[in-house]
Protein backbone atom coordinates (compact mmCIF):
# COMPACT_ATOMS: atom_id res chain seq x y z
CA UNK A 1 0.00 0.00 0.00
CA UNK A 2 1.31 3.47 -0.89
CA UNK A 3 2.56 5.66 1.94
CA UNK A 4 0.37 8.72 2.65
CA UNK A 5 1.93 11.89 1.26
CA UNK A 6 3.94 14.06 3.64
CA UNK A 7 2.48 17.48 4.41
CA UNK A 8 5.06 20.24 5.01
CA UNK A 9 4.84 23.58 6.83
CA UNK A 10 4.83 26.61 4.52
CA UNK A 11 4.22 30.35 4.46
CA UNK A 12 3.20 32.40 1.46
CA UNK A 13 6.10 33.96 -0.44
CA UNK A 14 4.12 37.21 -0.41
CA UNK A 15 4.33 37.32 3.42
CA UNK A 16 8.11 36.90 3.26
CA UNK A 17 8.30 39.74 0.73
CA UNK A 18 6.11 41.96 2.93
CA UNK A 19 8.40 41.34 5.92
CA UNK A 20 11.45 42.10 3.77
CA UNK A 21 12.95 39.47 1.49
CA UNK A 22 16.74 39.17 1.39
CA UNK A 23 19.53 36.98 0.03
CA UNK A 24 21.84 35.05 2.32
CA UNK A 25 21.67 35.43 6.10
CA UNK A 26 19.54 37.88 8.06
CA UNK A 27 20.60 38.36 11.67
CA UNK A 28 17.27 39.81 12.86
CA UNK A 29 15.23 36.60 13.14
CA UNK A 30 12.79 38.00 15.71
CA UNK A 31 11.58 40.53 13.13
CA UNK A 32 10.31 37.62 11.01
CA UNK A 33 9.49 34.81 13.42
CA UNK A 34 6.60 36.48 15.21
CA UNK A 35 4.82 36.74 11.85
CA UNK A 36 5.98 33.45 10.32
CA UNK A 37 4.97 31.49 13.44
CA UNK A 38 1.72 33.35 14.01
CA UNK A 39 -1.21 30.97 13.72
CA UNK A 40 -2.99 31.75 10.48
CA UNK A 41 0.18 32.78 8.62
CA UNK A 42 1.48 29.24 8.16
CA UNK A 43 -0.20 26.07 6.97
CA UNK A 44 0.53 22.70 5.39
CA UNK A 45 0.81 21.68 1.75
CA UNK A 46 1.58 18.27 0.22
CA UNK A 47 5.35 18.12 -0.21
CA UNK A 48 5.15 17.22 -3.90
CA UNK A 49 3.23 20.45 -4.48
CA UNK A 50 5.38 22.64 -2.24
CA UNK A 51 8.67 21.51 -3.82
CA UNK A 52 7.61 22.97 -7.17
CA UNK A 53 5.68 26.04 -6.01
CA UNK A 54 7.81 29.20 -5.53
CA UNK A 55 4.71 31.12 -4.37
CA UNK A 56 5.26 29.36 -1.02
CA UNK A 57 8.30 28.95 1.22
CA UNK A 58 8.80 25.76 3.22
CA UNK A 59 10.01 26.52 6.75
CA UNK A 60 13.21 24.55 7.43
CA UNK A 61 15.06 24.52 10.78
CA UNK A 62 18.80 24.43 10.05
CA UNK A 63 20.72 23.57 13.21
CA UNK A 64 24.47 24.06 13.48
CA UNK A 65 25.84 21.66 16.11
CA UNK A 66 28.80 23.39 17.76
CA UNK A 67 31.34 22.50 20.42
CA UNK A 68 33.81 25.26 21.22
CA UNK A 69 34.96 26.70 17.90
CA UNK A 70 34.16 23.54 15.91
CA UNK A 71 30.98 22.68 14.00
CA UNK A 72 29.56 19.30 13.04
CA UNK A 73 30.03 18.46 9.35
CA UNK A 74 28.60 15.54 7.39
CA UNK A 75 27.99 14.38 3.82
CA UNK A 76 24.47 13.60 2.56
CA UNK A 77 24.38 10.01 1.37
CA UNK A 78 22.22 8.41 -1.33
CA UNK A 79 19.32 7.90 1.09
CA UNK A 80 18.85 11.66 1.58
CA UNK A 81 15.24 12.81 1.23
CA UNK A 82 16.23 15.79 -0.91
CA UNK A 83 17.85 14.15 -3.95
CA UNK A 84 19.09 17.51 -5.25
CA UNK A 85 21.51 17.64 -2.28
CA UNK A 86 22.94 14.10 -2.42
CA UNK A 87 26.75 13.90 -2.03
CA UNK A 88 26.92 17.48 -0.78
CA UNK A 89 28.64 18.36 2.48
CA UNK A 90 26.52 20.10 5.11
CA UNK A 91 26.79 21.73 8.52
CA UNK A 92 23.00 21.99 8.97
CA UNK A 93 20.89 19.37 10.73
CA UNK A 94 17.12 19.55 10.28
CA UNK A 95 14.45 19.17 7.69
CA UNK A 96 10.85 19.72 6.75
CA UNK A 97 8.33 20.34 9.50
CA UNK A 98 5.20 18.27 9.08
CA UNK A 99 1.86 17.71 10.74
CA UNK A 100 2.90 14.77 12.94
CA UNK A 101 2.83 16.67 16.23
CA UNK A 102 0.32 19.46 15.85
CA UNK A 103 -2.82 20.76 14.23
CA UNK A 104 -3.01 20.40 10.47
CA UNK A 105 -3.74 24.10 10.13
CA UNK A 106 -1.07 26.26 11.78
CA UNK A 107 1.89 26.33 14.12
CA UNK A 108 2.92 28.74 16.85
CA UNK A 109 6.41 29.00 18.34
CA UNK A 110 5.88 26.17 20.84
CA UNK A 111 4.82 23.81 18.07
CA UNK A 112 7.78 24.94 15.98
CA UNK A 113 10.25 24.23 18.81
CA UNK A 114 8.77 20.75 19.29
CA UNK A 115 9.10 20.15 15.55
CA UNK A 116 12.75 21.23 15.54
CA UNK A 117 13.56 18.87 18.40
CA UNK A 118 11.87 16.01 16.56
CA UNK A 119 13.70 16.74 13.30
CA UNK A 120 17.13 16.91 14.94
CA UNK A 121 16.48 13.77 16.97
CA UNK A 122 15.50 11.87 13.81
CA UNK A 123 18.89 12.54 12.25
CA UNK A 124 21.36 12.46 15.13
CA UNK A 125 21.70 11.48 18.79
CA UNK A 126 23.15 14.20 21.03
CA UNK A 127 24.78 12.70 24.12
CA UNK A 128 25.45 16.01 25.83
CA UNK A 129 23.62 18.90 27.42
CA UNK A 130 23.25 21.84 25.04
CA UNK A 131 21.84 25.32 24.58
CA UNK A 132 19.67 26.05 21.53
CA UNK A 133 19.52 29.58 20.08
CA UNK A 134 17.93 30.92 16.91
CA UNK A 135 20.59 33.19 15.41
CA UNK A 136 19.52 34.01 11.83
CA UNK A 137 17.25 33.37 8.89
CA UNK A 138 18.60 32.01 5.62
CA UNK A 139 17.29 32.53 2.09
CA UNK A 140 18.75 31.74 -1.33
CA UNK A 141 16.55 32.25 -4.39
CA UNK A 142 19.42 31.53 -6.80
CA UNK A 143 18.89 27.74 -6.76
CA UNK A 144 15.95 25.48 -7.53
CA UNK A 145 16.00 24.12 -3.98
CA UNK A 146 16.45 27.52 -2.34
CA UNK A 147 13.52 29.19 -4.10
CA UNK A 148 11.01 27.03 -2.25
CA UNK A 149 12.67 26.97 1.20
CA UNK A 150 13.35 29.43 4.03
CA UNK A 151 15.85 28.42 6.70
CA UNK A 152 15.75 29.24 10.41
CA UNK A 153 19.34 28.91 11.62
CA UNK A 154 19.82 27.50 15.11
CA UNK A 155 23.08 27.00 16.96
CA UNK A 156 23.13 24.06 19.39
CA UNK A 157 26.09 24.66 21.72
CA UNK A 158 27.13 21.32 23.19
CA UNK A 159 28.92 20.93 26.52
CA UNK A 160 30.68 17.84 25.09
CA UNK A 161 31.28 16.75 21.46
CA UNK A 162 29.08 13.66 21.76
CA UNK A 163 27.04 13.11 18.61
CA UNK A 164 26.12 9.96 16.70
CA UNK A 165 24.13 9.56 13.49
CA UNK A 166 20.68 8.02 13.41
CA UNK A 167 19.83 8.31 9.70
CA UNK A 168 21.51 6.35 6.92
CA UNK A 169 21.71 9.51 4.80
CA UNK A 170 24.31 10.99 7.17
CA UNK A 171 27.91 9.94 6.44
CA UNK A 172 31.40 11.13 7.46
CA UNK A 173 30.23 12.80 10.67
CA UNK A 174 32.96 14.94 12.30
CA UNK A 175 33.56 18.23 14.09
CA UNK A 176 35.61 20.65 11.97
CA UNK A 177 37.19 24.03 12.69
CA UNK A 178 36.28 27.15 10.76
CA UNK A 179 39.48 26.87 8.75
CA UNK A 180 38.74 23.27 7.83
CA UNK A 181 35.20 24.20 6.77
CA UNK A 182 36.51 27.01 4.56
CA UNK A 183 38.81 24.49 2.88
CA UNK A 184 35.74 22.27 2.22
CA UNK A 185 33.57 25.16 1.04
CA UNK A 186 33.32 24.11 -2.61
CA UNK A 187 31.92 20.69 -1.62
CA UNK A 188 29.17 22.12 0.60
CA UNK A 189 25.50 22.66 -0.21
CA UNK A 190 24.66 26.33 -0.83
CA UNK A 191 23.09 26.98 2.58
CA UNK A 192 26.17 25.62 4.33
CA UNK A 193 28.42 27.77 2.15
CA UNK A 194 26.47 30.85 3.24
CA UNK A 195 26.78 29.82 6.88
CA UNK A 196 30.52 29.12 6.62
CA UNK A 197 31.02 32.58 5.06
CA UNK A 198 29.54 34.14 8.24
CA UNK A 199 30.50 31.46 10.75
CA UNK A 200 32.21 33.81 13.23
CA UNK A 201 29.06 35.91 13.45
CA UNK A 202 26.76 32.89 13.77
CA UNK A 203 28.85 31.48 16.62
CA UNK A 204 29.41 34.85 18.36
Amino acid sequence: MAQPEENVLVVRRSLFDELGSFHGLNFQPKKYLSALLSRGNNFFLPRSQAENDPSHKQIIPYALIAHGDKVLHYVRGKKAGEQRLVAKGSIGIGGHLNDTDESLFAWDENAYRAGVEREVNEEITIGSSFDDQIVALLNDDTTEVGRVHLGIVHVFRLAEPKVAKREAMITNLSFLSGEELVSHRDTLETWSQLCVDSLDRLLA
